[in-house]
């Protein structure tokens, strides 16, 4: 089957029920969908296909009330064995909204989290073995617009492993989760507004921290506990993740292309902080990115000096808004500055993540995200 692996390293929770308000909008809002993909084939129509000696693992995503399959959700599967799955695995399901993993045999536990606009689904931990005879279940619930999430990751603030089992809870409000194996935690449909967090675990000194949680948005916290008889303060970093680039992969497309020195990535504070006139005066600052302008000044076309590939001096870069292709001739700036949320720039082929790849991309690709 089709699975793309991304260049990013991995990193929970039938009876059914009458359906929840929120199931019901979500019902709503895919009834249209589901009309034109009635006998279409998606990825899950390739179960059958041989894993070879990867263990087929298959995954069903439905509403909040377990009655509605949603298709073409977006699902993810991580893994804590890095030496097994050195990236985590994210593929779109098909019309039936399915779809299956072929899981190396290496990985033994899973962690699994489906999404589909403004609903996600909780993390779910699974066993590869026990799970690969069954669907593993991920419900979707839609979440207020007038609430945000916070995503985190606990480890030791000296040895940077991450912090299992750390109960983690937000003052005045009664749920508290725990970490997984990654460290990791969600808390997910809090209210807007400031709270304090909790991050408790025996043998790391206590740790409060006020956050602020952004109506629509993601919060990811990275923090760092300290051990008990250490006097030394806690390390916390916070950051606001626009849902919208969350879901389009983004974040994690940046955190590893930065990484690994695969291409430049602008937040929306980034691009305030510099406040370009227009968007190629921000993407002119990459080496060996140039630009040529008409008579406008919003017809300027970017291109790369590429002499040494046989390509000419001027090599035009592929333009995509929202995951579409709009221009193959560089032309960047008919979008305003203050509308885009998110911007990447790749210079050259090699550089390339899956989604941006094409024959005619041997130049480079600026990828333009909206708010």
């Amino acid at each position: 089957m089709n699975q793309r692996r991304e260049r990013s390293r991995g990193p929970s929770r039938c009876v059914v029920t009458p359906p929840t308000r929120g199931a019901t909008l979500l019902a709503g809002l895919l009834f249209g969908v589901l009309q034109f993909t009635v006998g279409s084939s998606g990825v899950a129509a390739q179960e059958s296909e041989d894993c070879g000696a990867g263990l087929p693992l298959g995954v069903a995503v439905v509403d909040e009330s377990g009655s509605i399959p949603i298709p073409f959700a977006t699902v993810r599967l991580a893994s804590e064995d890095e030496r097994a799955l050195d990236a985590p695995l994210r593929v779109q399901a098909g019309s039936d909204g399915r779809v299956v993993f072929c899981v190396p045999v290496d990985v033994r536990h899973a962690t699994l989290s489906a999404e589909f606009g403004d609903a996600a689904s909780d993390e779910t931990e699974v066993n590869v073995r026990f799970a690969a005879s069954r669907d593993v279940i991920l419900r979707l619930r839609v979440a207020s617009v007038e609430h945000g999430r916070l995503l985190g990751t606990v480890t030791d603030a000296l040895s940077d492993a991450p912090v299992t089992a750390a109960a983690v809870s937000l003052g005045g409000r009664a749920q508290e989760v725990q970490t997984n194996r990654q460290g990791g935690f969600i808390l997910s449909d809090v209210p807007v507004g400031v709270y304090e967090l909790s991050v408790r675990h025996l043998g790391y000194a206590p740790l409060r921290h006020l956050v602020n949680v952004v109506r629509g948005a993601t919060t990811d916290i990275q923090i760092g506990l300290v051990p008990a008889p250490l006097e030394m303060e806690p390390l916390v970093a916070t950051a606001v993740r626009l849902r919208r680039l969350e879901i389009k992969g983004f974040y994690e497309r940046k955190r590893w292309g930065e990484l690994l020195g695969l291409g430049a990535f602008y937040t929306v504070a980034d691009i305030e902080r510099r406040n370009p006139r227009i968007i190629s005066d921000m993407i002119m600052q990459e080496a060996s990115i140039r630009r040529v302008c008409g008579m406008g000044s919003r017809s300027c076309r970017l291109y790369t000096t590429r002499m040494a590939t046989g390509f000419g001096s001027r090599c035009l870069m592929q333009v995509y808004l929202d995951g579409i292709l709009i221009s193959e001739e560089g032309e960047a700036d008919m979008w305003p500055t203050v509308d885009i949320a998110g911007l990447e720039v790749y210079k050259g082929a090699a550089s390339l993540p899956a989604e941006f790849t094409g024959p005619n991309s041997r130049c480079g690709v600026v990828a333009i995200w909206t708010k």
